[in-house]
């Protein structure tokens, strides 16, 4: 293993930043230009994304920023690519069905750029978008998939909305949620799915899901 050297000096008045940027790193991935700006140009600076990432690395982590959609994100330091068990440590990884999800809201994210200030999905249009897809996710799945990718600030809404009205606001970070073999399956299914073509299902399983009405996806009674 590669010998760890640590001589960071940061001044005391950039030390609070500095351990935003790291906590926010650790707890979320990304730090966005558009949701945190003053963390985000903090992390972006020079001097300050060579002590990030000299501290990271220590952890097996580095820093890379991504200034043209204004994303900071941590990501597996490549030294440490090697080492059994450490690459995938700490590594979220999503079920085929949030993969599904996840391919439609950059989908969505695409569609929308250019035409507005913030790029915005109401819960019901994207409940209309999945099915259109053929993606069957049902409302304790839907729900579960928006907070995760909300905790890792991919998308965001308001906690005290729900319904179909309520907006999901898309980030660009949606691009960087990807584990690519995964990734690859699954584009593969969802492309299949939207020019028509459906596979007969395999001897002895279930039948798919009825299509779900959007009203099944309202917020459950206290």
């Amino acid at each position: 293993m590669n010998e760890i050297r640590l001589q960071l000096s940061i001044q005391e008045e950039n030390s609070p930043l500095f351990k935003r940027c790291v906590r926010k790193l650790l707890e979320s991935t990304f730090i966005l230009r558009e949701k945190d700006e003053a963390l985000y140009q903090f992390a972006a600076r020079e001097s300050n994304r060579q002590d990030l990432s000299a501290y990271l690395r220590a952890m097996g982590w580095d820093l890379l920023v991504e200034e043209k959609t204004g994303v900071c994100m941590l990501v597996p330091n490549e030294e440490d690519g090697e080492l059994v068990g450490l690459k995938r440590a700490n590594v979220v990884s999503f079920t085929p069905l949030q993969y599904h999800l996840l391919l439609v809201l950059w989908k969505v994210y695409l569609e929308n750029l250019g035409y507005q200030e913030g790029n915005f999905v109401t819960k019901g249009d994207l409940i209309d978008k999945l099915q259109s897809y053929g993606v069957a996710l049902v409302r304790t799945e839907l729900n579960g998939a928006l907070r995760l990718f909300k905790k890792y600030s991919l998308i965001h809404f308001r906690e005290d909305e729900d319904g179909e009205d309520m907006r999901i606001q898309l980030y660009p970070s949606l691009q960087f949620g990807w584990d690519l073999p995964q990734f690859q399956t699954v584009a593969r299914e969802y492309w299949k799915e939207a020019d028509g073509e459906e596979e007969e299902p395999a001897s002895g399983t279930d039948a798919p899901e009825a299509p779900l009405d959007p009203e099944d996806f309202e917020e459950e009674d206290a």
